[in-house]
């Protein structure tokens, strides 16, 4: 079964979150930002071993240290779509632009497409692309655990901003109603901010998507 742990990272306090297989202890790190002193420690006390990094999308808080950490760890980077490589190329701007630690770019080992799924032990999840917050953002979905990693995309009682480059809003209302409503109103999603809440509690009472 699949496990997870949230580590508020970065001065956004963005939620990096380590999952893992409970037979094989095998992990992998969802959005390492930054802080990786604060990832690696929750992961050995967590006793779990760090084999890939999963990204939702290539903003600075969600990707500044992936390539540190891949580096450090020979960890492949997975995720996210193509269409988000311009995130990527610009992550040292994005950390002049916040006056944060620069990012470094990179091209991940391998890109996600909707339909695609990943694996880390005996667990494995369903990617959905869902645009809207950056055009490349994705979603990581466990039916066995009832928990989806939604990222930016989504949050309890708000949506992802799409005020910056490459944003659209109505590809991110789309994104919610089409691809993420669909995994059903007692699915838990992890946020990549703020506190988890449920997609059925979301359409009730989200004043953004709510009865959509």
């Amino acid at each position: 079964m699949l496990q997870y742990l949230t580590v508020p990272v970065t001065a956004f306090q963005q939620n990096c979150t380590i999952v893992w297989c409970d037979e094989t202890m095998d992990a992998a790190v969802i959005d390492p930002g930054g802080d990786l002193p604060r990832i690696t420690a929750a992961a050995s006390g967590a006793g779990v071993t760090l084999k890939a990094i999963w990204i939702t999308h290539a903003h600075l808080d969600h990707a500044g240290a992936a390539a540190e950490l891949a580096r450090a760890l020979s960890l492949p980077i997975i995720g996210p779509h193509p269409d988000d490589q311009f995130w990527i190329d610009g992550l040292a701007e994005q950390g002049r632009r916040f006056g944060m630690p620069a990012g470094e770019p990179f091209v991940p080992t391998r890109w996600l497409h909707d339909g695609d799924t990943v694996q880390i032990g005996h667990c494995t999840l369903n990617v959905r692309h869902c645009p809207g917050h950056t055009p490349g953002h994705v979603v990581f979905h466990s039916p066995e655990a009832h928990r989806a990693f939604v990222g930016d995309v989504l949050f309890a009682g708000s949506i992802g901003r799409t005020d910056f480059p490459r944003g659209n809003h109505g590809d991110l209302i789309r994104s919610i109603t089409e691809r993420l409503w669909p995994l059903g109103d007692d699915t838990v999603f992890i946020p990549g901010h703020g506190p988890e809440s449920t997609f059925g509690q979301e359409r009730e009472t989200n004043p953004f998507v709510g009865g959509t």
